[in-house]
């Protein structure tokens, strides 16, 4: 597909989070791109390890300890962002997004891109986010799980009954259909059985040990508050919709508070989707690792186009 097909169009730009991270990501279009080396090669130098090779060869257990993974993930998005200006502009073309939007960890990877973070302090923000989340999950283990095929009416009942047995929230609503659950341990596994006696269509226990977008990351969202009130933030550029809300942020106040609740808060992914639709977004294109995203926008939104840099040969 051509990139001519983006030009015009009322654009979205949508940034993945933890999860879609997987050996090799980034290797081709470092090899490619100029302006993707030189976000790998910043990465490299504000760590101080070698990041790049952490995505290109691995292990897979070490990319995928979310220390790890969180910058990773950032980094690999924001080289395919400069690689797709960087061609555009060889095509003698420009893209102004009408919105972006992140999941999850890709909020920060949406704010670089709007100009409200610059790429070092966000680096720092969620290698730090990466830190603390994995510290909690020792403290206080608990995991996820995605349940398909059950409303959130009733996915948020099961949880309340499985709550005698420890906390387990809501956590992502990805689209209609499928959601998030995450929570302590035996809790968890309680309200897995319950959606199963529910009627879910599937119970997928996630490979994480930490509660994301729970109330178990209290800790960490006080301690992101507290970081996030000494990094400088610009005014965006690109409006952006928020994760905990679905709505667009529109001081830097907002957005000080939506990185530090976002940890403790579910994810409305399908409402963010609808807002950016419901105003005038014609195409969404996910800027990353991975497609799940095209995929949830699509069962979102049906009058939309979704597609990921894959679709425009940009290799994985």
């Amino acid at each position: 597909m051509e990139l001519s097909t983006l030009v015009g169009k009322r654009l979205a730009l949508i940034f993945p989070g933890q999860g879609s991270q997987h050996v090799g990501m980034g290797q081709r279009i470092h090899e490619v791109s100029s302006a993707a080396r030189r976000i790998f090669n910043q990465a490299d130098e504000i760590l101080r390890f070698p990041l790049s090779q952490l995505c290109f060869k691995g292990p897979a257990d070490e990319l995928a300890d979310t220390f790890n993974a969180q910058p990773a993930i950032l980094t690999v998005s924001l080289a395919y962002l400069e690689a797709l200006r960087e061609r555009l502009r060889e095509l003698g073309h420009t893209i102004q997004p009408a919105f972006v939007a992140g999941h999850s960890l890709g909020e920060f990877t949406a704010l670089v891109a709007a100009g409200v973070l610059s790429f070092e302090d966000a680096l720092a923000l969620v290698r730090e986010r990466g830190r603390l989340m994995k510290e909690s999950g020792q403290e206080r283990p608990g995991g996820m799980a995605a349940v398909i095929g059950l409303d959130r009416a009733a996915l948020e009942q099961v949880c309340q009954e499985a709550s005698e047995l420890g906390l387990v929230v809501v956590a992502n609503d990805n689209c209609p259909g499928q959601l998030v659950i995450s929570g302590e341990e035996a809790a968890l596994r309680r309200a897995m059985e319950l959606a199963q006696e529910r009627g879910a269509k599937r119970v997928v226990r996630l490979g994480v040990t930490i509660a994301s977008h729970s109330p178990l990351m209290e800790r960490v969202a006080h301690a992101l508050s507290e970081l996030l009130a000494r990094v400088p933030l610009r005014e965006p550029e690109i409006p952006i919709v928020a994760n905990i809300t679905g709505k667009i942020l529109s001081t830097v106040e907002e957005i000080r508070h939506e990185l530090a609740q976002q940890v403790v808060s579910p994810v409305q992914w399908t409402d963010a989707v609808r807002e950016m639709a419901n105003r005038g977004t014609t195409a969404f294109l996910e800027v990353g690792p991975g497609q799940v995203l095209t995929g949830l926008v699509r069962k979102i939104r049906q009058d939309v186009e979704a597609y990921s840099v894959r679709d425009f040969g940009f290799e994985p």
